[in-house]
């Protein structure tokens, strides 16, 4: 195997979606590396143009980066394309790498980049005999890349704050207009930045798809949450409320549930695009649509929350731990490290190697998700008003709920007892 040297050209791309702080990692592995002697060449557009066999790129100067860290969005772009799908598009990778002289690759993005990143570094050894030393940047708004419990990733606290006050104003929207707002967040498999707005907001209740476990999720239960939550509030003279949707909970819907998605678009990664799908639109209109059956007339707003959160400038947590992720991210590669995700755990940089990231049956990365049984999730729970096991003996409280609605107190437990595991599971 041909050693290619650590000293050389460094290159930096961009994969998936867009997070605060992409430009903090940029900053900080441009000054690293050239201070250490070696060249930083900036890969637009991820692996979009390598995968044709050719690179678009930029040289990066420490004044090109001096101050971009203060920025969100990503002076590189991004892309989500897929290197993955056939050894001609990995091997055009590995030449168009090889041939601009790049013998380090920092990959910043998600679990798909990584394992991208990871293809193509395994590729190079295996079938051009170059060693081409990789290291993965973790990033996501959606918190979700397996990483130890307490280390968030990158972008999630400022998406997190942002969203946080969205939806305080648009609680306060819903009190003064007296009226429900249903919000969708992004989080394609994982609740945690759903249930982190929803807790730090306040919101009324927050549905993460973690809840159902491996089971599939039904549109009606979604939907009777939602309403038995509205009525709550009614019972006790609010008729206002913001409800907060993770846009997991789609992914795991029955496929009964989503007649008319099957032709959804798709990523180059087969990931239903689930921003082209408005899943708080077909909330509030099956949600409207219950409330009426039960003799209830509510104003509904729906929003949906997420594209306003990934390029947003950094707040100061995540401008300082991008800027230390990214020295250690070439401090690796020049003790001669490849393969790993960097992390910063206990205040000491940490690689983790991809091996030990990924399903060893899939080769995936796997997913990280909110601990249902955490004190956390618990914590939030408790402060959410949902129908929920402790109120099934509680006959004042379901009497009452009973009374906003055209259903007798019987009909009414009989109808959405199964939310209190007194009666069960309809479906």
């Amino acid at each position: 195997m041909i050693e290619t040297p650590q000293r050389g050209k460094l290159g930096i791309l961009v994969g998936g979606g867009p997070a605060p702080g992409i430009n903090g990692v940029i900053h900080s592995v441009t000054i690293e590396a050239i201070n250490n002697g070696l060249d930083v060449v900036g890969i637009y557009d991820g692996f979009e143009h390598l995968m044709a066999g050719r690179i678009v790129s930029k040289p990066l100067t420490i004044g090109d980066v001096s101050r971009i860290h203060l920025d969100g969005g990503s002076i590189l772009r991004t892309s989500r394309a897929n290197p993955t799908g056939s050894d001609a598009l990995l091997g055009n990778c590995v030449r168009a790498l090889i041939d601009a002289g790049i013998s380090s690759l920092v990959a910043i993005g998600g679990d798909d980049t990584a394992y991208s990143a990871y293809r193509v570094a395994r590729h190079a050894e295996e079938q051009a005999g170059v060693k081409i030393r990789t290291v993965h940047v973790p990033k996501t708004i959606d918190n979700d890349l397996p990483l130890p419990a307490e280390i968030r990733t990158f972008g999630y606290e400022t998406a997190r704050e942002l969203g946080t006050r969205i939806v305080m104003n648009l609680m306060e929207e819903a009190l003064t207009g007296r009226r429900w707002i249903l919000v969708v967040t992004m989080g394609r498999k994982a609740g945690h930045l759903a249930l982190g707005i929803g807790k730090s907001s306040g919101a009324t209740l927050t549905l993460i798809p973690e809840e159902w476990g491996d089971r599939q999720i039904r549109l009606q239960e979604v939907v009777d949450i939602l309403a038995t939550s509205v009525i709550m509030r009614r019972a006790t003279g609010k008729n206002y409320g913001v409800a907060i949707v993770a846009e997991g909970v789609l992914e795991q819907m029955a496929p009964e549930d989503l007649a008319g998605l099957e032709d959804a678009e798709r990523d180059t990664y087969g990931h239903i695009q689930l921003s082209e799908i408005n899943l708080s639109d077909i909330l509030k209109k099956a949600l409207r649509k219950e409330l009426l059956k039960l003799g209830i007339d509510l104003r509904l707003i729906n929003k949906d929350l997420g594209f306003e959160l990934r390029c947003a400038d950094p707040i100061a947590f995540d401008i300082d731990y991008t800027r230390s992720l990214g020295e250690a991210a070439v401090d690796f590669l020049l003790s001669g490290g490849s393969h790993a995700t960097i992390t910063i755990q206990q205040n000491q940089a940490v690689p983790i190697p991809f091996a030990e990231m990924m399903d060893p049956q899939t080769g995936r990365t796997e997913v990280r998700t909110v601990n249902i049984d955490s004190f956390t999730y618990r914590s939030a729970r408790k402060f959410m008003i949902r129908l929920a096991p402790e109120h099934a003996t509680n006959e004042l409280l379901l009497a009452q709920m009973a009374a906003q609605t055209n259903l007798s107190p019987d009909a009414f437990k009989a109808r959405f007892g199964y939310l209190t595991g007194s009666a069960e599971r309809p479906f």
